[in-house]
């Protein structure tokens, strides 16, 4: 099972399409590893700086309908060669949703007041996550202030993330 704490990347706008996660341009690189430089290239937030921004940042906390757009499986596949294996939403696009449990990477969602608090009281802070997978926490804190929720994934997206995604788990089911 991957790693779901880390400090927190907040993107703090609804509708991160695909293209902006990974741009189409780079769709044709051979391996996953080849993305990684590329990941939020197109992403247009004030202040936000994808070459400065994600390093060290293994948890993003962002709006409502996170990877909508195209299907491909190339957007869950630079987060996660750029150590990022949580998105916090308040709801993400159905199909990039599953690729996320699909190759053993969280997507969890709460309730759009709780995310507004989490952005009141965290964002532009040097925050982190914590992750209680058996209990379905997450506890994000900094210096000076901490709040806890919980969390719920389906019983067979939970066994993708234990086993460490579809063929993980299809190899050691089928």
């Amino acid at each position: 099972m991957k790693n779901f704490n880390g400090k927190i990347l907040f993107l703090d706008r609804s509708d991160i399409n695909t293209d902006e996660i990974i741009p189409a341009k780079y769709l044709t690189e051979s391996t996953k590893s080849a993305l990684k430089p590329y990941c939020l290239e197109d992403l247009i937030l004030p202040g936000f700086d994808p070459k400065k921004d994600i390093e060290g940042k293994s948890v993003i906390v962002t709006r409502a309908n996170f990877g909508c757009g195209s299907s491909r499986e190339h957007a869950p596949w630079v987060l996660e060669y750029n150590d990022i294996n949580i998105v916090i939403a308040v709801n993400f696009a159905r199909i990039f949703r599953q690729n996320m449990f699909n190759c053993g990477l969280m997507a969890v969602t709460l309730p759009e007041e709780t995310i507004d608090e989490i952005f009141k009281r965290f964002a532009g802070t040097p925050a982190e996550c914590v992750t209680d997978f058996e209990a379905g926490t997450l506890t994000i804190s900094n210096d000076k202030d901490s709040m806890t929720c919980s969390y719920e994934i389906s019983g067979f997206d939970a066994a993708l993330v234990k086993a460490g995604g579809w063929v993980e788990y299809a190899d050691k089911n089928y």
